[in-house]
């Protein structure tokens, strides 16, 4: 069995090792055009590790006893999501509010044992899902009424339970990670199509949790486009929605589980929407002069209803730092695909896309399109296409290496209506500018769009202040997150609330929502044990 890393990213055995690191900081620093302290150095071991002793022991109740621990690996690695400032303190060893108990239940009557004990015993129960919350939305930071604390781990819960061939949708389970549920759905030849940069360790109850978003970066952008219907267990039942395309009876029970984050209740399992595994694609790498040339390309096709399933603006800086351009061009990556190209002409799309592009000011060479290109085809991954690809699932890893070197490396997301964009990004980008200070930078991507908006993307890089890595992020978090609010964009497009979001979403929700929010959780969970702290105080 393969151990996740307690403290970073991903496994233990892809981690990089000290020696590799310290072969490849110099060249790293100058391609990043960072300065580190030239110091590379190792985490801390487990075994060194400041980790308080647990407060409760592993219930002694056959059924509990089996599926409960309190190792030191469990409650470490159950004890931080994988932000920045988590995997900082992973690094240095600290583990401030580790669970007191990890349950990983094999079955939803596991999940109602775990929380009738964790009831008589005054504990909280935090869901972890594949623990890669970069919004502090996993960890056991809860109020001191508490006893102490359960990281609910559902990773045992990862089938797919049933297909509707009729309807195309599935029956999984929550803790079904990203490449779990695409191995048992590819068997059946269909594909939930959604690609999160997390997905190698997220699950499908953890995107529903944070609405959360993924591959496709028009149309069906976020799980709620493709959640059918969520059944979730609480303190004080089980409720489940119907299945239905769509419904107009009243609030819908599944949009209330979308985004709850925990609050109201453990997802236990959700049908989804599925299609046939896509069979062609047309893709293209388009440079534009500048990047509100690339903004404007963005909204033409945005609103043309030409739906790409890929289509993200990525700055002239961070497509250098990503090996896809040289830097002296802003880089659209633009994409199409379907069952097949009779079904969708992936070619035609392509073509009136890069129409609009061109009346933009965009250009292209005639290497970086591929119409339309079939499964099984070479993926020509040394294009700008597939180098952004790459670098894009890899970056989580490579954040960790940073951190080993001294570096700051972080990011925040938002949206914003289209008339607001190019303010909302000078003005962020300046906030940020002046935050960061001397020998940092920040870049932006486009991630998502919609005929109204988009959703900007920004990446932090810095020499980090060793020892003061988390205030030092914090401070520039809290000057990037007032700037966002300012420019009318919200606190987070996709990465969740939790507790790093709370003062910001504090602001933007509605007071008197926020009140009827508290009921909704009052009546689920009446002893509030549920995930304290994120979203609401109870």
């Amino acid at each position: 069995m393969r151990r996740r890393n307690h403290w970073g990213w991903g496994y233990e055995d892809d981690a990089w090792s000290v020696a590799q690191l310290r072969a490849v900081a110099g060249g790293l620093q100058e391609h990043l055009r960072i300065s580190g302290d030239g110091d590379v150095r190792e985490p801390v071991a487990l075994d060194d590790a400041s980790l308080p002793a647990p407060r409760v022991a592993v219930p002694q109740a056959e059924a509990l006893r089996a599926i409960c621990c309190d190792d030191a690996h469990a409650r470490a690695s159950h004890a931080w999501g994988r932000s920045y400032g988590d995997v900082v303190r992973g690094f240095a060893g600290e583990f401030r509010f580790p669970p007191d108990v990890v349950a990983r239940p094999r079955g939803e009557r596991d999940v109602e044992a775990v929380l009738e004990w964790a009831a008589g015993a005054n504990l909280a129960v935090v869901p972890y899902g594949g623990g890669t919350s970069v919004s502090g939305g996993v960890q056991c930071e809860v109020p001191a009424r508490f006893d102490g604390a359960v990281s609910l781990d559902l990773g045992a819960l990862d089938r797919v339970l049933r297909i509707d061939d009729v309807s195309r949708a599935a029956l999984i389970q929550a803790g079904a990670t990203g490449p779990v549920l695409a191995r048992q759905l590819r068997a059946l030849d269909l594909t939930l199509r959604f690609y999160p940069q997390s997905f190698e360790l997220s699950t499908l109850g953890g995107w529903i949790a944070t609405r959360a978003a993924g591959h496709f970066a028009t149309v069906e952008t976020q799980i709620d486009d493709l959640v059918e219907s969520v059944r979730a267990v609480t303190p004080s039942g089980a409720w489940e929605s119907r299945r239905l395309p769509r419904s107009g009876a009243g609030v819908s029970p599944d949009r209330m589980l979308l985004g709850s984050e925990g609050i109201l209740g453990v997802l236990t399992e959700a049908w989804v929407r599925v299609r046939p595994r896509p069979r062609a694609n047309s893709l293209a790498a388009v440079r534009f002069s500048s990047f509100g040339a690339g903004v404007d390309a963005l909204r033409a096709i945005s609103q043309s209803g030409l739906g790409p399933s890929n289509c993200r603006l990525i700055d002239a800086e961070e497509a250098r730092m990503t090996g896809a351009a040289d830097g002296t061009a802003a880089l659209l990556v633009l994409g199409f695909e379907g069952a097949s190209e009779a079904i969708v002409p992936v070619g035609e799309l392509l073509d009136r896309a890069l129409h609009l592009c061109a009346e933009a000011g965009g250009e292209w060479d005639d290497g970086a399109v591929r119409r339309p290109r079939f499964a099984g085809d070479p993926a020509g991954s040394g294009d700008a296409v597939g180098a952004w690809r790459a670098a894009f699932f890899r970056a989580p890893y490579l954040r960790d290496a940073f951190v080993a070197m001294g570096i700051l490396s972080e990011t925040f997301e938002t949206a914003v209506t289209w008339e607001r964009f190019s303010s909302l990004h000078a003005t962020v980008t300046a906030a940020a500018s002046e935050a960061i200070g001397d020998g940092g930078r920040i870049t932006c991507r486009v991630s998502h769009v919609y005929p109204d908006g988009a959703a900007p993307y920004f990446t932090v890089l810095a020499p980090a202040r060793r020892g003061e890595e988390v205030a030092q992020w914090a401070q520039i978090k809290a000057v990037v997150s007032d700037a966002v609010l300012a420019a009318g964009g919200t606190i987070t497009h996709h990465h969740a609330v939790g507790r790093d979001h709370r003062p910001w979403y504090d602001r933007q929700r509605p007071d008197v929502f926020a009140t009827a929010l508290r009921a909704a959780k009052a009546a689920v969970d009446p002893a509030g044990l549920m995930n304290p702290g994120v979203l609401l105080d109870t």
